[in-house]
């Protein structure tokens, strides 16, 4: 573990220099890991593992999508793929990557399979922050830990494929064996981390939850759909509004902040641009602050959560999301951006 400085401040971080993945291999040498959930997380941490050389099996339930996805995957029923309990039994480290709701449903099958010594692997704090509301309560006797991919396993995924990496967050509940950082890590490294810096399961999914509703998904779209609506009410035509509000923004000036930070796409935009930014982008802050700390406070008390699990438990619950999304991708703006998208020059 190193000390870095970020903005002032000192964090601990681990990075592929002082934990190869070499090192990864000798530590989980003797271990079987169970990927219990072939969803979001599940295939890009199960494929990445596979890739690194590590001895790693696929837990999903028969006859489902999911299931059939591992099958094309490459993973094979009764050598690499089980059923979820199966999977639990044969494994010395379970990553139980199932959604929130399918974690609370299934964990009674996966507690049974918790013996002592194995380890249980999460890659969100939910479960196990909220447990007066989940009921996930670990025996005492295994090591409880979190690798938290910064991003979906989508691009774990494909960041791995390319030979980058996804930075992760990490975090140790419970040490039960004496080896439960060693584990951590070596997790992190082997599911394609760039580099892992530390935290707490708490701190994860208030940071996790927050970021989701904010900037990250919620507070976009809804920035998006209000500058476009604006643009549109002005008399400006459905391409001209969505250039404006989200093609820049995705394909020229957010690979420029990743490149180099916020100034250096400023310093990349015309003079004019900078001062307007520069005079409303703490207009913004002030206005969204309040928005900011009220969408905390709702994860800090729990509320989100329950919303959560209410929401997700609900027989329906599928449906009714299919159909909230649908309504998005049926909007102008994003009719639009499909359109757009098929615009865009090929790549030679």
């Amino acid at each position: 573990m190193a000390i870095m400085n970020f903005g002032g401040v000192d964090e601990n971080v681990v990075t592929r220099a002082e934990f190869p993945l070499e090192k990864a291999r000798e530590v989980l040498a003797n271990d079987v890991i169970a990927v219990i959930g072939y969803g979001v997380q599940g295939p890009g941490q199960s494929l990445n593992l596979r890739d690194n050389g590590f001895n790693v099996i696929v837990g999903q339930r028969k006859d489902s999508k999911s299931w059939d996805k591992a099958v094309e995957d490459g993973w094979v029923p009764g050598e690499t793929l089980f059923d979820i309990e199966e999977a639990c039994e044969k494994a010395t480290i379970i990553e139980y990557l199932l959604s929130d709701a399918g974690q609370i449903s299934v964990w009674p099958k996966v507690k049974k399979h918790l013996t002592a010594g194995k380890a249980l692997y999460f890659s969100h704090g939910f479960g196990i922050t909220y447990s007066d509301r989940t009921g996930i309560v670990p025996p005492a006797d295994v090591d409880v830990i979190l690798v938290a991919p910064k991003g979906s396993g989508t691009s774990l995924r494909r960041l791995f494929v390319e030979g980058r990496g996804l930075n992760s967050s990490y975090a140790i509940y419970q040490d039960a064996t004496g080896k439960a950082y060693e584990r951590v890590i070596a997790l992190g490294i082997g599911v394609g981390s760039g580099y892992l810096f530390e935290t707490t399961f708490k701190k994860e999914v208030y940071s996790d939850l927050t970021g989701e509703r904010g900037t990250l998904m919620g507070a976009i779209q809804g920035i998006f759909a209000a500058q476009y609506q604006v643009l549109r009410e002005n008399g400006h035509t459905p391409s001209e509004a969505f250039n404006e509000t989200v093609e820049e923004l995705s394909q020229s000036l957010m690979p420029l902040i990743s490149e180099n930070g916020m100034d250096w796409m400023y310093a990349n935009c015309s003079t004019t641009a900078q001062r307007g930014a520069l005079d409303w982008w703490k207009k913004f802050r002030d206005a969204t602050l309040p928005v900011f700390n009220e969408l905390y406070e709702s994860v800090k008390t729990g509320n989100e959560a329950q919303i959560s699990i209410d929401s997700n438990s609900q027989p329906d619950y599928r449906e009714k999301l299919n159909a909230e999304l649908k309504e998005m991708r049926e909007s102008e703006i994003w009719q639009t951006g499909e359109t757009v998208r098929k615009l865009r020059p090929e790549r030679n």
